[in-house]
């Protein structure tokens, strides 16, 4: 029998619901767990031990008394710290911002909560979120579990690392540039990138209202070592919220597809370099689909190289507006690397803002017309392995080699498309896997692949933290 840490998320709600186990002694094997590990990841930043604990005693009363309870009622539950949870500082990883505690619930914890799920400790982020190594100037570094000397990824690291090393079932991050599904990559996890406005955003303390590229690119999502709980954790926290002027309630699942579902197949993305490694692993989830039905073909959609470009150049002439603001919070590093991306991009004056946000309605129109006759994508999350920890701030050139790196992660989030992103296996002593990319709000779809290639390869975590 698994450890209770061992567990996924809707294995341990049906075994609270049966009886067979209390949330008391859930909530409390997960708290021992981050007791026995976290030190070697530093991937949780704050424990809620309290709370927790008495929020469980109070989801086993309510499974006594027979009382409604939710699909996670009783599970622990992670969340990142740019995201609210009332009573625990939103840090954003900076020391500035340390003892800035919020009086409400984010809405997807708010409801996260509703379904009976009991938040139990914060997990660690880069400073601002703005980065791809998880490196806080508050908190530390967060180590990969699979090797402590590479990167867990980012801007979700300790929420993937903490996962991964069975620190907690399941848990909350966000993604503008990949960030829930680059630390799920380097971790060997599994997470989604909603479609844009699924899921309601609001936060408690300013700004309340982020700057363009935030709104229309960056989203909150699940993270967990099983596609089916983030399947169950998306129609929990998805929906209209009146703290959320853009979140829509959208059906969970579309129009049903002619079988079999075509699949495009990128192995090797266009606009730089891929390790053979990586296409291997694409090529082997392509090998899983087609093994449960799907037509996979090698395809490229249109325009991805002006897809990355303008992704860039729109997220980075945003940044460079509020660099002196960051200088003032972030550490040198952190704030180094961004001023290598802005020079990189250059100046966007207000023509060629307006061009941006044509150019990709253009990409988003082609886009369409392509999901018609391929309904999913699967390719790289990162085209290399996880880079040795703080290897992407050694010098500019490993700064723009980093961009080259997660490329195939950012059209997705120009276009406010989900993505799922799954484990395919191991190479060298890491992780690899891919992500799997379908039209905005076809997350039914993403899912539904991702369960198959997760069904055929197999899942890589929980793990114990290597001791290098």
């Amino acid at each position: 029998m698994a450890e209770l840490w061992q567990r996924s998320a809707l294995e341990l709600a049906s075994a609270i619901a049966r009886r067979e186990v209390s949330a008391t002694e859930v909530v409390q094997a997960h708290l021992d767990r981050i007791d026995a590990v976290n030190s070697r990841v530093n991937a949780v930043t704050r424990v809620l031990a309290d709370d927790a604990l008495e929020a469980a005693k109070e989801a086993d009363r309510a499974v006594l008394t027979g009382e409604p309870t939710g699909s996670l009622h009783g599970v622990p539950f992670t969340v990142k710290e740019n995201i609210d949870v009332a009573g625990s500082p939103t840090t954003q990883g900076v020391l500035m911002l340390a003892d800035d505690v919020p009086e409400l619930d984010a809405p997807i914890v708010e409801r996260m909560r509703g379904a009976g799920a009991i938040p139990i400790a914060r997990t660690n982020l880069p400073d601002l979120a703005l980065r791809v190594h998880t490196d806080s100037s508050l908190h530390g570094v967060t180590a990969n579990p699979f090797d402590r000397t590479r990167t867990a990824g980012g801007s979700s690291g300790g929420e993937a690392a903490a996962i991964a090393c069975g620190m907690s079932p399941l848990g909350l991050g966000n993604d503008i540039g990949g960030s829930l599904r680059n630390p799920a990559y380097c971790c060997g996890i599994t997470s989604l990138k909603p479609s844009l406005h699924r899921l309601p955003h609001a936060s408690f303390r300013e700004p309340r209202d982020p700057m363009l590229a935030v709104q229309l690119m960056a989203v909150d999502g699940p993270m967990a070592r099983r596609v089916a709980d983030l399947r169950d954790a998306l129609t929990i926290v998805a929906g209209a919220h009146r703290r959320d002027p853009f979140a829509i309630s959208a059906p969970f699942a579309g129009d049903a597809l002619t079988a079999p579902v075509r699949v495009a197949l990128v192995p090797e993305p266009p606009g730089g370099s891929t390790s053979p490694v990586v296409a291997d692993a694409v090529r082997a989830a392509g090998a899983a689909l087609a093994d449960a039905g799907y037509d996979v073909g090698e395809v490229t959609p249109p325009l991805v190289e002006e897809a990355i470009d303008t992704w860039m150049h729109w997220l980075c002439a945003d940044i460079e507006q509020f660099l002196p603001q960051f200088r003032m919070v972030m550490s040198p590093v952190g704030a180094r690397f961004l001023e290598v991306l802005v020079d990189r991009a250059g100046p966007v004056d207000t023509t060629g803002y307006t061009q941006l946000m044509v150019r990709r309605h253009q990409i988003a129109r082609e886009w369409n017309e392509f999901f018609v006759d391929h309904p999913l994508i699967v390719g790289p999350v990162w085209t290399g392995a996880p880079f040795p920890a703080g290897w992407d701030v050694e010098d500019d050139d490993r700064a723009l080699a980093t961009l080259e790196l997660i490329r195939f992660v950012t059209p997705m989030n120009l276009l406010g498309l989900p993505a799922a992103a799954v484990p395919t296996g191991m190479a060298d002593g890491l992780p690899v896997g891919v992500q799997i990319c379908g039209n905005r709000f076809r997350e039914d779809l993403c899912l539904a692949a991702a369960e198959a290639i997760e069904a055929r390869l197999g899942v890589l975590t929980p793990v114990d933290p290597a001791s290098n």
